[in-house]
């Protein structure tokens, strides 16, 4: 903790004099709303439209896959793990580039509207590939016992996947999951930084211009909003985490005084 203060009190003594606490360097944002309205909420809005669409479509494609790849058929199981091996070891910027060349080659899709799709294209692609390898992970963590006692009750394996692993392994992927969700909120980074997509840290660098070469205040505001943005999503995946392990104990049946004495009597009876 002191050398953490230590180094706290070196960086504000070291921006402290080269001037970047000046007020007139933060009034921006504390003053007046031209650089929220003009400059940060458009870039958050896209931001979180790019990480939205993406998560949206990457979740449900690498359960998908990563279900696939546990498939006792050939012909599902081995194209399944070319596609998660090969999007999983491109770098998710040389994905966006491609999908960017892509549309712009191949499609209409407008020149305004391509940066988003081509972001969207890359963060799917990596992710899903990222997220298929959890799923799979989860499923294979849980005991065989689970699986080979629902079978032998007569449960096809479609049956046991939907209704007995799936349900268990999703507690224990949560954290996992949620910590891919976070890159793909902050991969969107990357398309403003190279396909000129106007997303929250493009937005910044813009915003830093205009407002006299303020870099340290522009950034600082941003990195705060990622972190609020961050902390938020692990703190509702903490909160469906614990609700779902309460739900799990809570799943067995309380009988009431008169039920048991109810059925003492019909066995007594008997």
């Amino acid at each position: 903790m002191v050398a953490v203060a230590a180094l706290l009190w070196w960086v504000y003594g070291t921006l402290k004099d080269k001037g970047q606490l000046e007020w007139a360097l933060w009034k921006p944002f504390f003053s007046g709303s031209e650089a929220w309205s003009t400059y940060i909420w458009p870039g958050l809005e896209n931001t979180l439209k790019a990480a939205a669409l993406a998560v949206i479509i990457a979740l449900p494609l690498g359960a998908i896959l990563g279900i696939a790849r546990l498939s006792d058929h050939v012909w599902v199981r081995v194209p399944a793990a070319i596609v998660v091996e090969f999007f999983r070891s491109i770098p998710v910027l040389v994905l966006m580039i491609f999908g960017l060349a892509l549309f712009a080659e191949y499609t209409n899709v407008s020149s305004d509207d391509r940066p988003l799709y081509a972001v969207v294209t890359g963060l799917v692609l990596y992710n899903a590939s990222v997220l298929a390898e959890i799923v799979r992970a989860g499923i294979l963590a849980l005991p065989k016992g689970q699986s080979e006692a629902a079978m032998a009750i007569g449960l096809r394996k479609g049956q046991v996947m939907r209704t007995i692993l799936l349900p268990q392994a999703v507690t224990t992927m949560l954290p996992a999951i949620v910590s891919q969700l976070v890159v793909i909120l902050k991969d969107t980074a990357l398309g403003g930084a190279v396909l000129t997509f106007p997303e929250l840290l493009a937005s910044a660098n813009t915003m830093s211009g205009y407002y006299g070469a303020n870099v340290i205040a522009s950034f600082t505001v941003v990195a705060v909003i990622y972190i609020a943005l961050n902390f938020l999503l692990t703190s509702f995946a903490s909160w469906l985490e614990r609700r779902l392990r309460r739900a799990k104990k809570s799943t067995g049946a309380v009988l009431k005084a008169d039920d048991t004495e109810a059925a003492g009597t019909g066995t007594g009876a008997a």
